[in-house]
């Protein structure tokens, strides 16, 4: 048997009109199953667990870090991110992110994390991805990861034409997307002397969080077999 609690069990119980007898996927982030409710009262539901479920894993590991934008259009880029399977979201704060808004993304560490673990839920994930804290662009130079690409325009070269022969599911890649106005030439010599190597997407001018989607979504389907 499993149980959910809370506000998630009360709307399953209200909104969503939750009776003894019907199924749903059930998740405790690590593993799937299929269960049916055995019982449903007030903030409490009581499921019957039936079968596993397969949710295979991501063919990369990818951590995004995200320029810091506007947060409306920020948490945009957390749900479209969490759909296409990333494992890790830094947010950074680059030289033309607008001031503030690293102070202000503490404040909204529980919305974001609730954002990615409605969106993974929707997209079948077992797993949300990990929110970390909101850092300075200096600092997010170090990330592991096995690949690093640096998102510019297109004076770059595509992102296609720059990823490795041989492409292992254990990989890990980081991916850099920048804020709008893009980056100064200060962050593109220290992203350059990390090691992150610069990629373009094509010859349009694209929304920061256009930008980090798209990016994912190829180097996601690039690693799949």
């Amino acid at each position: 048997m499993a149980e959910l609690t809370g506000s998630e069990a009360r709307r399953l119980n209200r909104v969503l009109r939750a009776e003894v007898g019907q199924r749903y996927e059930i998740s405790d982030s690590r593993s799937t199953w299929l269960a049916e409710i055995a019982e449903a009262r007030g903030d409490r539901v009581l499921f019957r667990v039936l079968e596993p479920v397969a949710t295979p894993d991501p063919p990369l590991r990818i951590t995004l870090c995200a320029a810091l934008i506007k947060f409306d259009r920020f948490e945009w880029a957390i749900e479209k991110a969490t759909e296409l399977g990333v494992d890790r979201i830094l947010p950074v704060e680059t030289a033309r992110s607008e001031k503030g808004l690293l102070e202000a993304s503490r404040k909204r560490a529980e919305r974001w994390a609730r954002i990615a673990r409605e969106s993974s839920q929707q997209a079948r994930r077992a797993r949300a991805p990990e929110i970390l804290p909101a850092a300075r662009f200096a600092n997010c130079l170090g990330e592991p990861a096995d690949w690093r690409y640096f998102l510019e325009e297109t004076t770059a070269p595509p992102m296609l034409q720059v990823l490795p022969a041989e492409r292992l599911a254990s990989a890990r890649a980081g991916l850099l997307a920048g804020p709008e106005g893009g980056w100064t030439d200060q962050e593109r010599q220290a992203a350059a002397a990390a090691g992150w190597l610069p990629v373009s997407l094509g010859p349009h001018v694209l929304r920061a969080e256009t930008a980090a989607a798209a990016a994912v979504a190829i180097l996601m389907n690039a690693w799949m077999r």
